[in-house]
């Protein structure tokens, strides 16, 4: 069986090069650095299992973007990244739709076990 393939939508390279480095020897992976380019392969690809989305972005913010995705895609398992934790913050992302949330800087493990989790039926 082909590995998962997971989308990573981060605008900062350094963010996705690291989520690159800790997924790529597990999944098969997308990476975009906008909530638009992830509306796109999101449409154009039906195998994504998990999202890797962050939330502060210029132009459109994760949040903003979540609950389109949701609504396209209801199935998908999104997971929000932020350099800001808040309580308010998670629990909107959680009303939103988004299926976990993770913390920068974050630790490798905590990458894959909220992945690996996601990816439970």
């Amino acid at each position: 069986m082909a590995n998962p393939k997971i989308l990573i939508c981060d605008d900062e390279e350094g963010i996705r090069e690291s989520l690159k480095l800790v997924l790529a020897d597990h999944y098969e992976l997308v990476v975009v650095d906008s909530g638009d380019m992830a509306l796109k392969v999101l449409s154009n690809s039906k195998d994504i299992k998990v999202m890797l989305l962050d939330i502060k972005m210029p132009k459109v913010n994760g949040l903003d973007v979540l609950p389109d995705i949701k609504k396209k895609f209801p199935h998908l398992k999104i997971i929000m990244v932020t350099g800001y934790k808040s309580v308010e913050t998670a629990a909107e992302a959680s009303r939103l739709g988004a299926s976990g949330y993770i913390v920068k800087p974050f630790k490798s493990q905590e990458i894959l076990e909220t992945v690996k989790k996601n990816l439970e039926p």
